[in-house]
């Protein structure tokens, strides 16, 4: 296997999050956002979409979507589980993946793709020049405020995401909150006392 990847990035940060709690090693080739290595003919060669983190198989398989490449590694790698241990658990974490991806990085990648000066005509991801819509600046920042203050309620009644237990999910929001403050200025209110103890708690287990 090879890793593609830009370690400072949003979506490469939930996967770096997820192999280091799993101390999982792969051979892995950084990709420069900055400099735009993701545009090079060579790596569209291999990843038509431009987009990072990209995991290639031994048998060629390409999986660019990092909800794939956990569930591919965690197949392979079973120890220290992260996507739920019963049929339940696994829906109750893949639920919050998708709901977290659609509802708060989605948000804070409208904030940051349609208002930083370096994105101005590549307003979404991929190879293809997308025009920036200023207006969802604002609105992803809306948008991030609400989406903290419903997970501050849910976790009043839970310790982790997907109920007791630290998961994949709490890597993705754990990942999204660094994205939403460094990508579109927004952190949770000091009144989101659960959030907060939440993060803490999500910290202290992804350290082990």
């Amino acid at each position: 296997m090879k890793l593609y990847t830009f370690d400072a990035a949003p979506n490469p940060a939930r996967l770096a999050m997820f192999m280091q709690y799993k101390d999982i090693s792969i051979d892995t080739v950084q990709i420069d956002l900055g400099r735009e290595e993701q545009l090079t003919e060579s790596y569209l060669n291999i990843v038509p979409e431009a987009t990072v983190p990209a995991l290639v198989l031994e048998d060629g398989t390409v999986l660019c979507a990092v909800i794939a490449i956990v569930h591919y590694l965690e197949e392979h790698f079973p120890d220290k589980p992260l996507l739920g241990q019963t049929p339940v658990e696994r829906a109750r974490v893949l639920n919050w993946n998708h709901r977290l991806f659609g509802e708060v990085f989605s948000a804070a990648a409208e904030a940051f793709r349609n208002g930083h000066p370096n994105y101005a005509d590549r307003a979404l991801p991929g190879p293809a020049n997308v025009a920036q819509l200023p207006g969802l600046v604002d609105r992803g920042r809306t948008r991030l405020e609400q989406s903290f203050s419903i997970l501050n309620d849910v976790l009043s009644k839970q310790s982790f995401l997907a109920g007791d237990y630290f998961s994949f999910a709490d890597i993705d929001f754990l990942a999204a909150i660094d994205f939403a403050k460094w990508g579109a200025r927004m952190t949770p209110d000091d009144s989101l006392e659960n959030l907060h103890r939440w993060r803490m708690q999500a910290k202290v287990a992804l350290a082990g």
